[in-house]
Parts: C-alpha cells; structure tokens; sequence
C-alpha cells in the first residue's frame, strides 16, 4: 500500500461492508413480501424459479464469462480485462432475470402482468450496459497506459515515478 492511496484501502471494506448490509435487508424484504402476499405467487413456485435461474447461472453464465475471459487474455492491460468481465456479467445477470417472461409461452393470465414490450426494453438495458462498459473500458485504458498521476516513470528518463513518496 502505498502513501498517497487517499484512504482508497480503508473505504474499501467499509463500502463492502455497507452495500452487504442493504443486500441482506433487501433480501429480508423480499422474503418477507413472499411469505405475506403469497396470493399472487406461491413460495413453492419461487423456489423452483430459484432453482432453475442458480442452475442455468451455474451452467450456462459462468462458463460462458470464463470462456470469454480466457479470450480476453489477449488484451493489454488487466483492468481493460477485469471491466468486460463485469460487463459480461451484469449483461447475463439481466439477461437471465429477463428470459421468464421473455420466454413465457401463451399471453398471460393477467394483462397488467406483462404490460411493457419486454424484449425492446431488455435490448435497450443491454445497451446501456455496453455503453457503460465501453466507457470504463476507456478509462480503464486511458489509466493503463499512464495517464493518471501514479504511473511509473520511464527507466532512464531521470524521472521519478509520480504518486509514490522517495525514499
């Protein structure tokens, strides 16, 4: 760790730390909805989509992200890597909470059930991925090559490397 970190190494576990917290009390709002508005969907009926979404996640997502992964090692720079992973994975997380009604044969029981044009609007937060994706990747690049404060100097140069205090 170095001095000039700007307290990035101790925000990192407090952040990891709250955001874990607002998960599991989502988690127990979830729960909680399930058990008491069990009119509309049975526990029953969400533990078998449960079910399927880890095992299509386990089978399908993961081998797809590690394959393309394994492909990018090609690319220069291990944070341009690590971005498109995370964007490959965010795109598959939504693909897969999308494909239940995407792939829900008949019209459904309840017209207010579906009543947005599922597959444009998956496109378009698939869009919205790629942008944000693409734009990480360029800063995650523009990083890379040096054009922030703490990149090493150049062996030879006479210049001392920035972000790190001598001695």
């Amino acid at each position: 760790m170095t001095r000039g970190d700007g307290g990035a190494a101790r925000t990192a576990p407090r952040l990891r730390l709250v955001l874990g917290l607002a998960g599991l009390a989502l988690m127990g709002v979830g729960a909680w909805v399930l058990l008491v508005d069990a009119a509309s969907r049975t526990p029953g009926q969400v533990a078998v989509w449960l079910a399927g979404a880890l095992v299509v996640h386990d089978a399908v997502l993961v081998p797809l992200v590690l394959l393309v992964g394994v492909a990018l090692r090609r690319l220069p720079y291990r944070r341009v890597r690590h971005v498109v992973r995370g964007g490959l994975l965010v795109a598959g997380c939504v693909t897969l909470l999308a494909l239940p009604p995407l792939l829900r044969p008949g019209t459904p029981r309840n017209e207010t059930e579906l009543p947005l044009d599922y597959p444009r609007n998956l496109l378009l937060v698939l869009a919205a991925v790629a942008v944000v994706t693409a734009l990480a990747v360029a800063w995650a690049w523009w990083a890379g090559r040096g054009g922030r404060a703490g990149r090493a100097a150049t062996p030879g140069s006479g210049e001392e490397p920035r972000g790190r205090v001598p001695g």
